[in-house]
Order: structure tokens, then sequence, then C-alpha cells
């Protein structure tokens, strides 16, 4: 008697389905199995297809258009020989002008920076490589928006970003941040700015900072976030800067009054009032930001709490790298245990706290748990952290001592990591945190630290510079 299963339906059909699938798995697999074994090599014979597009492009073979590329404001013509077919498929802009012309003759209308690359970004559209030099990449860059080439446009932004760092005769970084901020390419005018920002104590040492942009040095001087060695490099390189570019009289007053002056030693400022011409000049024009600089130094930072805003721009530093504000800090071969390094600082910038000094603790792990996860203190109060090989680099600095004079000051951590870029020493990332923070939550989030080429690495060590930011605060609101 054989059963049925669900409606009626004869248990032996079942049986003969799941046969049959069985059946069907097995004869797949076995072709799968044979699929496998007889799976293809590739013969890779591109290299000779881009010798034979180059030579194509060279010799002029079959050529059934004349590129005239006219120079404007000259009489200079560079004639190339071309392929509609191999232009059509890679622009759109070549299709269009290919589609609308009465002759085999292509007339084209460029600048000189661009007539003189011309060939080499034809040369592209063929053989899909290109050599470039560092005075070439604006040029190509138009060429490559003009005519709507797409991946050379993305990798030629590619490129700048990545060489922000090299060297060239004149230089190349605020030329290229103009040219991103006049296109509108925000990648590449974003990493110009950072790497000016970050890497500033270099460039107003180089030829290029005297062809800055009134726009971009006024910018540049509201930032917080420069590093360099003092507010006092800064000035001297913007008295330079106004001494080769003679702006008109608003830009230097504005300039002028952007500098903070709180964060120079009143020794200097004396010093800069009897012999520096420029604020001697525009003395008037800046007096009352002088005359609150030399209050800040004089009194107690709690007494001019009480009656000025010590949260504006005039008393807050940037990210000075000389040793009253901090300390560098290199790890020689950083996956291999944790370290400690101490350090000392002023108390604040202000002159009535410069003698006062702060000690400072930094402690690294290569492979270190969040704070949840690991026991904090041991009964003599030694710091212990738990270590796992699932962790990650950490850091961690921490004042040795409190202290009363720490009233109504707080105080910014940042951590700046250098790098090796184009055999140059630069700023590679910053990591900020607080007060209320002991560590950088994302410390070399992304590093591999393991790895002995890695772009966080100099010779197989760890270049770091610790900066401690401090910040007054305003005590009483209302003023008397």
């Amino acid at each position: 008697m054989v059963r049925s299963c669900g409606r009626g339906i004869p248990a032996w059909v079942y049986v003969g389905t799941l046969l049959l699938l069985i059946h069907s798995v097995t004869v797949r697999g076995a072709v799968l199995k044979q699929e496998v074994a007889l799976e293809a090599t590739v013969l890779n014979h591109s290299m000779s297809l881009v010798q034979r597009m180059e030579t194509l492009l060279a010799l002029g073979n079959s050529s059934d258009v004349t590129l005239r590329v006219q120079t404007i404001n000259t009489d200079e013509v560079k004639v190339i020989q071309a392929h509609g077919l191999v232009l059509t498929l890679q622009s759109d802009v070549f299709e269009d002008l290919l589609l609308n012309r009465n002759n085999s003759a292509v007339v084209l209308r460029e600048t000189p920076d661009c007539a003189a690359v011309f060939d080499k970004f034809v040369r592209y559209l063929y053989c899909g490589d290109i050599s470039v030099r560092l005075d070439q990449a604006i040029s190509l860059h138009k060429l490559a928006s003009k005519y709507h080439v797409w991946g050379l446009q993305q990798g030629l932004t590619q490129y700048m970003t990545q060489h922000l760092s090299s060297d060239s005769p004149t230089g190349h970084v605020i030329g290229w941040y103009n040219y991103a901020l006049h296109i509108g390419d925000v990648v590449l005018r974003d990493s110009c700015l950072q790497y000016l920002s970050w890497n500033l104590s270099s460039v107003l040492q180089s030829g290029e900072w005297g062809s800055i942009s009134e726009d971009l040095l006024l910018s540049l001087l509201q930032r917080s976030d420069l590093i360099l060695q003092s507010e006092l490099e800064l000035y001297e390189a913007l008295e330079a800067w106004i001494s080769q570019n003679q702006p008109v009289s608003s830009t230097v007053e504005s300039a002028l009054r952007a500098v903070r002056y709180g964060m120079i030693p009143p020794q200097h400022l004396f010093r800069l009032q009897k012999q520096s011409p420029l604020l001697q000049k525009h003395y008037e024009s800046i007096r009352d930001l002088l005359y609150l600089a030399f209050q800040f130094h004089s009194a107690s930072p709690i007494q001019l709490a009480k009656y000025f805003d010590v949260n504006c721009s005039i008393f807050t530093p940037r990210n000075y790298l000389s040793t009253s504000w901090g300390s560098p800090w290199v790890i020689n071969n950083p996956t291999r245990d944790d370290r400690s390094f101490s350090f000392q600082t002023q108390l604040g910038p202000s002159g009535h706290d410069s003698i006062k000094r702060v000690t400072w603790n930094a402690l690294f792990s290569p492979r270190w748990l969040p704070l949840n996860a690991r026991s904090t203190y041991t009964e003599l109060g030694a710091m212990q952290p738990t270590r796992t090989d699932g962790g990650r680099p950490r850091i961690i600095v921490t004042p040795a001592t409190s202290s009363p004079d720490f009233a109504g000051v707080s105080f910014q951590k940042t951590v700046i990591v250098m790098a090796r870029q184009q055999g140059k020493l630069v700023v590679r990332h910053v990591y900020n945190f607080h007060q209320s923070t002991e560590e950088a939550g994302d410390f070399l989030v992304d590093a591999d630290l393991q790895r002995r080429a890695s772009e966080y690495l100099i010779d197989s060590s760890l270049y770091l510079h610790i900066v401690i930011k401090p910040l007054y605060h305003t005590l009483i609101v209302a003023r008397k």
C-alpha cells in the first residue's frame, strides 16, 4: 500500500522527483568540474596593440581627419593626422565636431599652454597612458575637461592631489588651488587648501608664498588649524608678502588685523613696534589689537575674562610647533610594544602664565582596546591598558598633575602625523581631541603600520608632533 502525501499525490512521485534533482545536480557538478578543468588561459597582447596604435598616430596611416590646432593670438598652427573612429570613441565633443565639419580638416583654437601639450593629449586618446609633468597638469586637465575625456580628467585630479609636496622651481600648489577654484573642482581645491594649512612653515619659506592671492591669504589668516612655528613667523611672512605685492591699504589692514597678536610674546611685540616699518605705517589701524594684546599679557587671565571676551580669535592659538606648545615624538618600530613619553608646555599663551609649566604624559599602543573594554588603574594608581591583537593604534595624552592654575583653562590636544612624500617631510594627518577626552578615537584608524612601506611611516618609524593649545574661558558674561 503506497501512502500518499499532500493532496493525494503518491509518495513515489516525490521520491522520483527527488532522484531527478539529485541526478541533475550531479550532472551539473560534473559539467562544472569539466569547465574548471578546461578553463582558458588569458593571452594578453594589449601592449603590442598600444604600440600599434601609437605607430598609427605617428605615421598617420589611413588618416581621415586633420586636426589643425591654432594657438590663440599667434600664427602658430600644429597639424595632427588623426582617425575619426578613435576620436569619437573617446570624446563626444569630437564626435559633434566631426559630424558638423565641411571637410577633412577640423580647426581647434587653444591657448598657448594647451596647444603645447595637445599632441600629448591626442596620444592619450590612442594609447590610454600619458606622462605628466607638474607644469603640464593644468593644461592637460583643461583639455580633458573641454573635450569631455572624463577618465583623464579624474586621473589628473588624482595626480595633482598626490603631488602637492613635489618640488618645482616656482611652486605649483597655489596655482593649482586657483585653477581648482576657477573650475569648481572642490576635491582639488580642498586638498590644496589643506596642504597649505598643514605645511604653512615650508610654504612661507618657499618662493611660492609671494604669488599667493589676496583672497587666499586672507582666508588662511582666519584659520586656527594652521601648522607653523609661531605667530611671529606668520607676521614676518605677511610683512614680506605685503612688501613684494604692494596691495591696497584696505587689504593690508585686513591682513594685519587677522594676526593673533595675543599669541606673540610681549618682548617681540615691543620690538615690532619699534623696528617694523609695516607696523609703524599702519599702527593706527591695529592699535586697539596691540593694546588688547599687552593687556592680555600683563593681567591675570581670570581678571581679563571678567571684562573681555577671551574666546575671540586673538586669544586662540594655532598649531604652533615651537617647544613652548608641544614636542616632537619619534616612535621606532611602532608595532612592537607600548611607549610612553613626557614633555612640558606653558600653561597658557598669556605672559602671566608663560612661566608656568604643565607636564604631560603621552602613551602610545599599537594594539589597544577601547576605553570601555580595558581596566584603567591598578590599586597603586598606575595605568594598566588591556592589549589585544585585535586592537588598533591608540594614543593617550593626559596632564601628569592638576593645579588650581588650571581654572578657566581648557586644553585642546593635537597630534600631527608626519610622512615623507616625494622626498619631502610633510604633514600626513592631524588628529584633534579636547580636555574632556584623553584620546583621539579615530587615531591612525586607516594606517597599516605592519607594512614597512606604509605612507604613515618614515624609515619604519612613526613621526609625531603633539601640540597643546590652551584656551581661556570667559567667566562672567555680563561686562562691568
